[in-house]
């Protein structure tokens, strides 16, 4: 009997595998089709994120949480309407100016190829050149043709993540709202001899998490407000646009600073195609990239996620592919908490004691 014991083990050890990899595709395919719906509650999650260490510091002062969430939701409403007073209408009418533009400019890049090719020289390998250059007019005459088609397609992905806007504020309240009673049910399932541990390492992981997601959309905001104001001050096209784009793309460990500088660029030489411009606009985002990683970063991260910058990017363009948006938001965060899990792992803090 013993042996049939230990004969049907590896068979049953197998079974569980093949069904643990199963789940695994049947919750990724469930997130790629409920792909909106967790997109909002990812959305309603970072805001509640942010927004909880207001109400815990009004808390400690002797109001009551229901009332607490009150009164931020009244401040949040004031600045709604201030927002959507002033701000979307300058947002509005940046970006139709932008979508109006954009055939001038793809049709600038067309002459700009063809006045290349005409100066090219007769001489061996141009033939080949020169059929790069036809390709490349060609796609920029498709690319002209489809801008409707892709202004479009945004609006429609507009009005998703408007509907997220709108149920957000909703999610977000009961987020906060139970928030301890969510973290007492899920305590009350995790192993009695290691509650305490494991609650005190979610401590750690929730404290890189936080500080790291309030820190970088700090960041990200006074990089877009800086970029804004020096692209005004320069005359370039968009400055709001490039802005907003500059402000996004500081998200990108390392390589955000170059892909921010690639929309001023492309408007400061179709505006004024002048090196000395393009030097211009390139020292005014170098100041405040510097700005940023030597003055703003050391005052909003505290404390460094010591993050290997291997791993940094690897993770980056994984959950990147995965999750878009969200993924590159995350990554850094997933990352820190897989970090300091594998940390107490190493020290030997799941052993059984």
């Amino acid at each position: 009997m013993e042996h049939t014991h230990h004969a049907h083990a590896p068979r049953n050890d197998y079974g569980r595998f093949i069904a643990t990899i199963l789940i695994f595709c049947l919750l990724a395919a469930a997130g790629y089709a409920l792909q909106h719906t967790i997109s909002c509650f990812l959305l309603s999650w970072v805001i509640a994120y942010l927004l909880d260490p207001l109400l815990v510091r009004v808390e400690q002062r002797g109001m009551k949480r229901l009332y607490a969430l009150g009164l931020l939701y009244v401040i949040l409403g004031i600045l709604t309407v201030f927002f959507l007073t002033f701000i979307v209408p300058a947002i509005t009418i940046s970006w139709n100016a932008f979508i109006l533009d954009l055939p001038a400019y793809i049709q600038k890049l067309k002459q700009a190829a063809l006045e290349w090719k005409s100066r090219m020289p007769d001489r061996y390998g141009s033939d080949e050149i020169q059929w790069l250059i036809d390709k490349a007019s060609a796609n920029l005459d498709t690319a002209a043709e489809k801008t409707g088609f892709w202004a479009y397609s945004f609006g429609t992905r507009i009005f998703f993540n408007l509907f997220n806007i709108v149920l957000s504020p909703i999610l977000v309240f009961f987020m906060l709202y139970y928030k301890q009673t969510v973290i007492d049910t899920v305590s009350s399932w995790l192993p009695e001899g290691r509650r305490t541990q494991m609650i005190d390492i979610a401590h750690e992981v929730n404290g890189s998490i936080g500080g790291y997601l309030r820190g970088q959309v700090g960041v990200s905001i006074i990089v877009a407000l800086l970029a804004t104001v020096a692209l005004f001050a320069l005359g370039i096209p968009h400055p709001i646009f490039c802005g907003a784009f500059a402000g996004a793309a500081s998200i990108l460990p390392f390589i955000g600073v170059i892909i921010a500088t690639i929309p001023a660029l492309f408007f400061a030489w179709f505006k004024f195609q002048t090196v000395s411009m393009l030097w211009q606009t390139t020292l005014a985002f170098g100041f405040i990239y510097f700005v940023e990683g030597y003055v703003i970063k050391p005052l909003v991260f505290k404390e460094s996620m010591n993050l290997n910058p291997l791993v940094t990017i690897i993770m980056v363009m994984a959950l990147g592919e995965i999750l878009g948006f969200w993924g590159i938001l995350l990554a850094l965060p997933i990352a820190s908490a897989i970090k300091i899990t594998w940390g107490h792992f190493v020290h030997g803090d799941f052993r059984q004691r």
